[in-house]
């Protein structure tokens, strides 16, 4: 009994299917990641792809950047995440220009395969990232306030 088929029995396809990539909770998981999720607009996309990714990519390079350890760490990072978040709005940007229409993945939503929706895509991922790098810096700056508060030694 093989556990790995091609997709949808067409070895053309150029893609398996396996208990693991084939699974209903696979499939709904994806399907629930803001690119695939059903009735949201491209900006809304954006901001949310955005922000996840300008929140995480603070972290790493705020501690193991080559600031780490000083003073002016979380200020270095920021500004890191911030070119980081720019190359990666234009690389969108590019993309969008370049692949739309027919040569777009069939499951992608209907938005992505126009230009105008791509570009509020790339613009509302740039907001939603920077965004997400500011409030990530926010947090580590303040951190003994913020980890105060958590522990509740804060007095009113």
């Amino acid at each position: 009994m093989s556990f790995v088929n091609p997709y949808h029995g067409d070895p053309q396809d150029g893609h398996l299917s396996t208990p693991i990539s084939d699974s209903g909770f696979t499939k709904a998981f994806i399907g629930n990641l803001p690119a695939y999720r059903k009735g949201l607009s491209p900006s809304r996309r954006g901001l949310e792809i955005g922000m996840a990714h300008g929140y995480f990519l603070f972290g790493p390079e705020a501690l193991c950047g080559p600031a780490r350890g000083t003073d002016a760490a979380s200020i270095a990072a920021l500004l890191t995440v911030a070119g980081i978040i720019t190359v990666l709005t234009i690389a969108l940007s590019l993309h969008g220009e370049v692949k739309t229409g027919k040569a777009f993945a069939t499951y992608a939503p209907e938005e992505f395969r126009t230009s105008s929706g791509w570009g509020d895509f790339a613009s509302s991922f740039f907001i939603g990232a920077a965004g997400g790098a500011f409030v990530a810096y926010l947090l580590f700056a303040n951190l003994p306030g913020v980890d105060a508060i958590f522990r509740g030694l804060v007095n009113y």
